[in-house]
């Protein structure tokens, strides 16, 4: 930790783009996946570059999995495909509410 907060009374912020999720955020409150980034920092924080990639996998996967919702919309996928599967068959078919040909609400 520096003596002086140079950067702050400068008025510039040099290193902060690189965590996304710590900027500051509308209204105060934390973003959404704050937590997930702050354990990956943590993890790797004096480890090094080389030794953070090895020891700290699962922490960025978990990050990286809140940022972009991978594994998320891969199962989604699987789901509609069954469900389709599924269609095709006769063994399922969706509610009305569900293809549109429900009468108009007022």
């Amino acid at each position: 930790m520096p003596f002086w907060g140079l950067q702050k009374q400068l008025g510039i912020d040099v290193d902060s783009f690189l965590l996304r999720q710590s900027m500051p955020q509308p209204h105060g409150l934390a973003a959404v996946c704050h937590a997930f980034e702050r354990e990956w920092v943590e993890c790797g924080h004096g480890l090094g570059q080389t030794r953070a990639r090895r020891e700290c996998q699962l922490e960025y996967e978990d990050f990286m999995e809140c940022m972009q919702r991978t594994k998320l919309t891969q199962r989604l996928r699987l789901i509609l495909e069954q469900r389709d599967r599924m269609i095709k068959q006769g063994k399922y078919t969706p509610p009305e509410h569900h293809t549109g040909k429900e009468e108009p609400r007022p």
